[in-house]
């Protein structure tokens, strides 16, 4: 009873909606197609009184701007070649990736009780991934942590990505090889290999594959990691001789201060002035023993 009631008052309001006012409806509200192919924005309307009506299409930004599509009963813009009408709908051909976006059908009939309806279409223009750009190093040392980069801006939907190792996807080596590095990470979505640490079998030619389903995949051109042990040996050995040369130097600062030669010029200047000192006494000595005779 109550899904006889429910049917009952959707098929009276339905009859209510046709009878008092124009109504705009769409076949598809979420058209997709491929990029250079064609798309049908479908708009349709039903008037409770015959008469002119005033139709338009205008196009939504991403930023709430507005820019008319059909105005005035002409196409504006680059569609004026691409897109012709069809009754109150539009088809679009040779579509753009920058075709995508939002699309609002407004009729308005001064007659009718409810004079004005709209309805938005949402059109996505599909795009095939483009050569992705990666950032793989060339060389890391072992015990590190390494991060390889691939990214592209043109697929739509947004691609997702894949890294390869020697030619293998790293998702499908075996997990139970010695020669695998558990400690790595792909994340799809952005692109990013990521080694906490690396290890020798980590060295190897990489390259990175995108793809959305949309057209053909695309990978950047291999590149090789070379991963390097450090090298303790060495490094014991410079510690040494930085050693070395700090204690040498140490031991000539502090020969050369035994010898004197940081204070000689003081001691000359001391030696000379005691030397003054002499000359001078001897010489009022003389003068007052002249003095006295």
């Amino acid at each position: 009873m109550s899904a006889r009631l429910f049917f009952l008052g959707y098929f009276v309001a339905l009859c209510c909606q046709r009878s008092f006012g124009v109504i705009v409806e769409s076949e598809n509200l979420d058209v997709r197609e491929l990029e250079f192919g064609e798309a049908i924005l479908s708009c349709r309307y039903k008037l409770e009184k015959d008469q002119d009506v005033r139709l338009e299409w205008k196009k939504m930004g991403p930023n709430g701007e507005v820019s008319f599509v059909y105005f005035k009963n002409a196409l504006s813009g680059d569609l004026q070649t691409r897109a012709e009408m069809m009754s109150s709908s539009i088809r679009i051909k040779n579509l753009t990736r920058g075709d995508s976006g939002k699309y609002r059908c407004e009729v308005s009939a001064p007659r009718d009780n409810k004079n004005f309806h709209e309805i938005i279409i949402t059109l996505n223009v599909l795009v095939a991934p483009s050569i992705p750009v990666c950032d793989i190093p060339s060389s890391a040392m072992s015990g590190s942590a390494v991060e390889l980069k691939c990214g592209e801006k043109e697929g739509n939907p947004a691609s997702e990505y894949r890294w390869f190792k020697d030619g293998l996807p790293l998702d499908n080596q075996n997990p139970n090889s010695r020669s695998v590095n558990v400690t790595y990470k792909v994340d799809k979505t952005t692109g990013t290999l990521h080694f906490s640490t690396v290890t020798k079998q980590d060295t190897g030619e990489y390259y990175c594959e995108a793809s959305n389903r949309i057209g053909k995949s695309q990978r950047c051109l291999g590149k090789k990691l070379q991963v390097e042990d450090l090298n303790w040996a060495g490094i014991i050995s410079a510690a040494v001789i930085v050693g070395v040369l700090i204690i040498l130097c140490g031991c000539g600062v502090c020969y050369a201060q035994r010898r004197g030669y940081f204070s000689g010029g003081k001691s000359s200047d001391r030696k000379e002035g005691s030397h003054m000192s002499a000359s001078q006494k001897e010489n009022d000595f003389k003068h007052t023993k002249s003095f006295v005779i």
